[in-house]
């Protein structure tokens, strides 16, 4: 898989605000110098590049995996914003990929993804 960080850039100023991409930005690189362009090169100028599935595809992905971790409600109002704004999806699409996890993830987190959802969803 060959890395680019034109295509990067050019997924992360068409995904993201200038805002939000300057404070994700920021913070990594606060305390480490250029991580944040590894983040633009090998994820989003890398595995966002791949063939093989949709944004859409994508987002559910990363909605699911960090509602299940708990304790990312900044990255997963994010990614609910991007998967509404950008990729497709309803806010009801946005819903019932939670509720689905619910048997998966319990109630607490499956609130906390829901909390996110009104987050999102106000700003």
């Amino acid at each position: 898989m060959e890395l680019s960080r034109a295509k990067g850039e050019k997924f992360v100023e068409e995904t993201q605000s200038p805002e939000s991409a300057a404070a994700w930005k920021q913070q990594l690189d606060a305390y480490a110098p250029g991580t944040s362009d590894w983040v633009v090169d090998a994820v989003f100028g890398g595995t966002y590049q791949r063939e093989g599935l949709e944004l859409r595809d994508r987002q559910m992905l990363n909605m699911a995996a960090l509602a299940a971790m708990g304790g990312t409600e900044p990255q997963l109002t994010g990614h609910i914003k991007t998967a509404v704004e950008v990729a497709g999806m309803s806010r009801e699409d946005v819903a019932e990929c939670f509720v689905h996890l619910m048997p998966y993830i319990g109630v607490p987190k499956t609130l906390a993804a829901m909390r996110c959802m009104t987050t999102a969803f106000e700003g």
